[in-house]
């Protein structure tokens, strides 16, 4: 059978997923998301249908890389209906009001575009198979890369086949994640690559990572940046410094990351402040142990000395405070947001560190800032070029993808084998990588 899916971002790079099927009459897109950095996808002007002519778009989750394109397709005539899980509902609209300020859209057009999200979604739960229409059913399994994603399982009986879309897939063991679970076989498999190429650090000893790390930054009395998604990634950091400065262990062992010496923690990011408090919300969707720690009546994401910085003057003055402090700020790849003033303003200062908790995509200033940290090299921030003479620090064992093996051990444990898989989502090394590492498994890659 000829491959049923055309891609329309996200086949050849990271940022931009959005793939179209036709089954039985139906237009479907599983994902819409924007790029980032050097990735490029189809315009919606050359999609094969018109937004109008769509009939549903799944969600596997809520970063806008996946969303991105929702106001675009709405604003062109989309009138059918959004799926997606219970918590990626509820994160939509805050995270594509923030996309939509950037695009210079007027507050009404925001509101509107947002209702309309509101009208046309529907939350669903992971694990029981569902009818859609004309024979074709779907199932949603929690895939584990932020609160609320999910991989898409979608059969047709009259056509005969099934296709999964694993959407981002998560690593076992993230702080207050339920690991990913186990999809059911299918025809095809559309599986993301973007560390098809790599494994991460251990992560039982991320947190004890993570705290060395700032330990010996904070040392001389500098500023840690940490560029951070709101969504996602700042709940993971929070939670973990959480136990850094909470959890005996970790304060016999890093004397001076507690008590006076104990340095404040800034989230400026006003995005970031509100995926939280939706965060906290959702905590029946939290994992075992974060759920523990709520009922002993310890809030896994708030702690002393944590400071939030929702306003723009907050924003300025915290510029100019002496460290040492951890600043927590968006956006992850530091192509824009808060981040961006504060390493504007610190990151050629010896004293000062960055340190990268998630992807950098091609392009983007964060990858520069990776790549000419050890020669002290130049990126350019906000127009002007800046030396990296603060010291960078990448912690793989944060990152939310899962690796090149928890990639094959997810297909492994399907059961059965697809019949065909394509790769996606990832940088032309990762995916010949994974590619590799599949066949010689004995699956058909194409």
């Amino acid at each position: 059978m000829k491959f049923p899916v055309v891609h329309l971002g996200g086949e050849r790079c990271v940022t931009g997923s959005c793939h179209f099927m036709q089954l039985q009459g139906l237009n479907l897109l599983v994902d819409c998301g924007m790029t980032q950095g050097e990735d490029r996808g189809v315009d919606p002007s050359q999609w094969p249908v018109r937004a109008s002519e769509l009939d549903f778009i799944f969600l596997t989750h809520a970063h806008v890389d996946h969303i991105g394109m929702l106001p675009r397709l709405i604003a062109d005539g989309f009138g059918g209906e959004i799926i997606c899980t219970h918590p990626t509902q509820a994160l939509i609209v805050p995270m594509l009001n923030d996309a939509m300020r950037f695009e210079h859209l007027s507050d009404d057009a925001r509101e509107d575009v947002a209702r309309r999200i509101d009208d046309l979604s529907w939350g669903f739960e992971c694990g029981p198979s569902f009818d859609l229409k004309r024979g074709i059913s779907f199932k949603l399994g929690r895939a584990g890369h932020i609160l609320g994603s999910c991989f898409v399982r979608l059969e047709s009986a009259r056509d005969g086949f099934s296709i999964l879309f694993s959407g981002d897939l998560g690593n076992r063991g993230t702080p207050l994640l339920l690991d990913p679970e186990t999809a059911d076989p299918a025809d095809f498999l559309i599986l993301e690559s973007t560390y098809g190429n790599r494994l991460h650090g251990d992560r039982t000893q991320r947190v004890r990572q993570l705290a060395g790390v700032l330990a010996h930054c904070l040392a001389d009395g500098g500023k840690v940046f940490i560029p951070a998604f709101a969504l996602g990634r700042t709940q993971e950091v929070l939670y973990e410094l959480d136990r850094i400065f909470s959890d005996d262990a970790y304060r016999e062992m890093y004397p001076q990351l507690r008590g006076e010496a104990q340095p404040p923690v800034f989230v400026d990011s006003p995005l970031g402040l509100d995926i939280t408090q939706i965060y906290s919300g959702l905590h029946a969707y939290w994992d075992e142990e974060a759920r523990a720690l709520l009922m002993r009546g310890e809030d896994p994401l708030d702690f002393d000395r944590l400071f939030a910085v929702p306003r723009h003057y907050q924003h300025e003055q915290l510029l100019g405070v002496d460290g040492p402090a951890i600043i927590i700020a968006g956006s992850g790849m530091c192509a824009g947001g808060r981040i961006v003033d504060h390493l504007v303003h610190g990151i050629e200062e010896p004293r000062n560190d960055v340190v990268f908790v998630g992807y950098t995509a091609k392009g983007t200033p964060g990858r520069c800032i990776q790549a000419q940290a050890e020669s002290h090299g130049t990126v350019v921030l906000d127009g002007v070029e800046r030396r990296v003479n603060a010291g960078v620090h990448v912690l793989s064992g944060y990152s939310a993808h899962a690796d090149q093996k928890g990639l094959l051990d997810w297909v492994a444990a399907m059961g059965g084998r697809p019949k065909m898989i394509r790769l996606v989502h990832g940088e032309d090394d990762a995916r010949s990588a994974l590619a590799a590492a599949l066949e010689q498994r004995g699956y058909v890659v194409g």
